[in-house]
């Protein structure tokens, strides 16, 4: 039977595959990239493939024609079931496997759901994704064949290796963990029974329909159920994860939220101490703050552009032990894998706070403070966006301000720096903004807002309020 399946276009995105279940987004487009991404690993040669999935109510149905599409071209597959998304990028490395796919929407809504691709434990993204779009389309897979399946219980392997790093030397700590109904359940629930200290673990049971909160730890409304519990229980910090656990958030002793860039500082520093000179990588979205602080901790600090597969794509090529962005993605290449996985991120803070000499408050206020905007997300059309970045960079070199164009335009300025890049994943742009003082914030929010207008863009609404970085 001749083979030919058609991706809607927008799911086929620049990091991975993703859609609305039941609208954009079917079982029949799983049976495809498991047909099509077979193929593409039978002809590099390779035959085994490890096959993963969420905790979202349409993952299971997703795996099953995954799984059928990948064994009809000729792949042994190991099927590692319901988990974290860093559970099977551990999996693939280990079993060193040819190739891997993750069934996981990881911080999207309910109704959503995609695949993550690994290539011969590299990313597989971008150009990739497009490739087998148009394979799939014109049916350029390689002949039907019969594979085989087993299934495999790879949890408690995982956590030996999660633990592996961790001295535990330090004084216990209490610590509450927020699962958010997310993946990482019950691999949260084998971890904690083997930590020192006191745990409390929230919303441990998986349930894709994510009754508690929303599963994004970047946004402050789905961090307070944590506050409150760090809070009443005197906790020494808290700890969440997005749907399939790659993304970390962190709340300190008093509730107090180290965004992305705060942790990456205190990771940076500890890592630093063992690879002095090294090169720690963030993303384009993150205070200056940050570049500052891994400089001044004997660093070269390297920003990057925005996006998991880039990181960790410019990561092998510099040798980076580190690297984060905004987004909570934390990646350790120091002792680990280089691939982001929040829950080794989470250890190696546990490791680094149980040593400390004061609460992981003090850590927090000490580094210098700035005013920032939030992420600031607003809707372009597909075909302006990256041609309103365009404008933008060729109207800010003319007048010979400092501009980065690694990622969109970051300018600098005197008074701070402001950011304004293309969405890789949505018909929006993305705006932020930060500033020692207020007036010079308001200062920089003009000049966005007057970039955007001679584009013909309307700027997004800075009425929300500014928080401390």
């Amino acid at each position: 039977m001749t083979f030919t399946h058609r991706f809607d276009p927008t799911c086929l995105r620049a990091y991975d595959i993703r859609g609305t279940v039941g609208r954009t987004l079917r079982v029949e487009d799983a049976y495809a990239i498991g047909r099509t991404f077979g193929s593409i690993v039978a002809r590099a040669g390779g035959r085994r493939i490890v096959i993963g999935y969420d905790g979202r109510l349409s993952s299971p149905s997703l795996e099953h024609a995954l799984v059928a599409g990948a064994m009809a071209s000729g792949m042994d597959v190991l099927r590692i079931g319901c988990g974290p998304t860093p559970m099977l990028y551990f999996a693939s490395a280990e079993l060193e496997a040819d190739g891997a796919i993750m069934v996981t929407g990881s911080h999207n809504p309910p109704d959503h759901n995609g695949f993550k691709l690994l290539l011969a434990n590299r990313p597989f993204f971008g150009d990739d994704i497009q490739h087998l779009g148009q394979m799939a389309a014109s049916g350029d897979v390689v002949a039907e064949t019969v594979g085989t399946v087993r299934d495999a219980d790879i949890r408690p392997a995982y956590v030996d290796r999660l633990l592996r790093d961790i001295d535990g030397t330090g004084r216990p700590l209490n610590v509450v963990w927020d699962n958010g109904n997310g993946a990482a359940g019950d691999v949260i629930s084998l971890l904690v029974k083997r930590l020192p200290g006191r745990h409390h673990v929230l919303n441990a049971r998986i349930d894709g329909s994510f009754p508690a909160h929303h599963p994004d730890p970047t946004v402050a409304k789905n961090l307070q159920q944590l506050i409150a519990a760090v809070r009443a229980d005197g906790a020494d910090l808290g700890i969440a994860f997005d749907g399939d656990a790659d993304r970390i958030g962190v709340v300190d002793n008093t509730g107090g939220i180290l965004w992305g860039d705060q942790l990456l500082v205190v990771l940076a520093r500890d890592v630093l101490r063992d690879h002095p000179g090294a090169t720690v990588i963030a993303d384009i979205k993150a205070s200056q703050t940050l570049f500052d602080e891994i400089d001044r901790a004997g660093g070269r600090p390297l920003m990057w552009k925005t996006g998991h597969s880039l990181i960790k794509a410019k990561m092998a090529e510099t040798g980076a032990p580190l690297a984060g962005e905004m987004t909570g993605h934390i990646f350790f290449a120091d002792k680990w894998y280089g691939f982001d996985d929040a829950l080794y991120a989470a250890l190696r803070l546990l490791d680094i706070v149980s040593h400390l000499k004061g609460p992981l408050s003090d850590v927090r206020l000490a580094l210098p403070q700035t005013i920032n905007t939030p992420e600031l997300r607003f809707e372009c059309a597909e075909a302006r966006k990256f041609d309103v970045i365009a404008e933008v960079a060729a109207r800010l070199e003319k007048s010979g301000a400092s501009v980065s164009c690694i990622d969109g335009v970051r300018v600098t300025t005197p008074n701070g720096w402001w950011l304004l890049r293309a969405s890789n994943t949505q018909a929006v742009l993305v705006a932020r903004v930060e500033a020692e003082t207020h007036a010079g914030l308001e200062r920089l929010k003009a000049e966005l807002g007057t970039q955007l207008a001679q584009s013909g863009v309307r700027a997004p609404d800075f009425t929300a309020a500014a928080s401390g970085a």
